[in-house]
């Protein structure tokens, strides 16, 4: 057997070196081990951040539901079978996903469009946030009418006290004129539902009646307009339709309003400031309203009488108009021109995706009618304000 060797030989040094070694590359690879670990976490919660902010919406929840119903074999490390099955699912029963899904359209013969020569010269056709401006002209209906011929849409109007006379015609003539082909449900908001005229509809369209309270003055019955839209909005129609357009009853329909107008959101130019500079509008000017917008600012100035867009965009508009409004009432404020300020306020901050020319809302007893004006869609009616207002 081998003696020990004594201290400060060359075998003892070289043990004590390896063990200093040793104990070296131990040390690095635990701070590597700790270096590794901390800089893991960091760089994780910038992920985790996103998800749990994406997850905090009801949109995310319904589809973060939708995956975790998935069976575990389709979730993979990367997602993509969970995602793909997951089209697949919504694309056969309906939901978010369809929402947003490019129509297919089916073979149709129609004129090319000239890059170098458009259709519309005389007027402005896109705003500067890239929506449409709508003119005869600028579309092709038969392409939108396939691709919106799965849609149906929501009418909403006001018949309050007198104005419940007004309805006969405006329904007769939009049976005539507005979506034509195209599936529609009118809801008539009235105090008198027994007044509501039986008008004979072509298939695919409905009418439907809903009561509601009476107001003393016709500024409380256009305020109140947005709260109920709202309530219904959220109670019925996310459920029973596409899009909502929401119209004033003392009108008539001229000639064709379709599938041109449906956007997520759109808004028409009132027929007396389309060609205003905007310290002209009659915003509210107060600054103690919500509904207050200074002088340089301002895009258009819209009309309160044509407004829609998507049901839960319709949705947020009229619930953020009736919030501003009930805290201008609480204030003793009452905006300059009532649901139309808020409604201008509104699509200020948040632009419409699509915006309507003159031609879809027009008086021709107030207005000369300019040759830019093609045609005109949707028109006053004579009536004695006198005589209807608050009776």
């Amino acid at each position: 057997m081998a003696e020990p060797s004594p201290a400060g030989t060359p075998s003892t040094v070289n043990q004590e070196i390896q063990g200093k070694s040793t104990k070296s590359w131990l040390g690095l690879i635990l701070l590597f081990a700790i270096l590794l670990g901390f800089y893991s976490n960091v760089f994780s919660l910038i992920p985790r951040r996103q998800t749990e902010e994406s997850q905090s919406s009801p949109e995310a929840h319904h589809l973060q539901g939708q995956r975790e119903s998935l069976p575990l074999s389709s979730q993979d490390e990367n997602g993509v079978v969970g995602q793909r099955m997951l089209l697949e699912e919504s694309s056969e029963g309906g939901g978010h996903w369809n929402t947003c899904r490019i129509p297919e359209v089916p073979r149709l013969l129609y004129p090319k469009a000239q890059l170098l020569k458009p259709s519309r010269v005389d007027v402005l056709v896109m705003t500067p946030w890239f929506a449409p401006i709508i003119w005869d002209g600028t579309f092709d209906s038969a392409i939108l009418d396939a691709q919106f011929r799965n849609t149906t849409i929501g009418l909403t109007v006001f018949a309050i006290k007198k104005y419940v006379v007004f309805l006969r015609l405006f329904l007769e003539t939009a049976e005539q004129y507005f979506m034509a082909g195209h599936k529609v449900t009118y809801y008539i908001f009235t105090d008198r539902p027994a007044d509501v005229p039986r008008i004979a509809l072509q298939a695919g369209r409905r009418l439907v009646v809903l009561q509601v309270g009476s107001y003393r003055r016709w500024q409380d019955v256009s305020m109140h307009r947005m709260e109920m839209i709202s309530n219904f909005s959220r109670q019925r129609f996310l459920r029973e339709v596409d899009y909502l357009v929401c119209l004033d009853v003392a009108m008539k329909f001229s000639d064709h309003v379709g599938v041109e107008i449906l956007a997520p959101l759109f808004g028409t130019l009132h027929p007396g400031f389309y060609a205003a500079d905007r310290q002209s509008f009659t915003y509210e000017r107060r600054p103690s309203s919500r509904a207050y917008i200074p002088r340089d600012e301002g895009d258009f100035y819209y009309a309160g009488g044509f407004f829609g867009g998507s049901v839960p965009e319709v949705y947020r508009l009229t619930t953020a108009c009736h919030q501003a409004m009930t805290a201008d009432r609480a204030r003793g404020i009452e905006a300059v021109w009532h649901d139309e300020s808020h409604l201008n306020r509104y699509l200020l901050s948040h632009k419409p995706s699509k915006v309507l020319s003159p031609e879809y809302l027009w008086d021709e007893r107030m207005l000369r009618r300019p040759p830019l004006l093609r045609r005109l869609r949707y028109v006053a009616v004579p009536k004695n304000h006198a005589e209807i207002r608050n009776r």
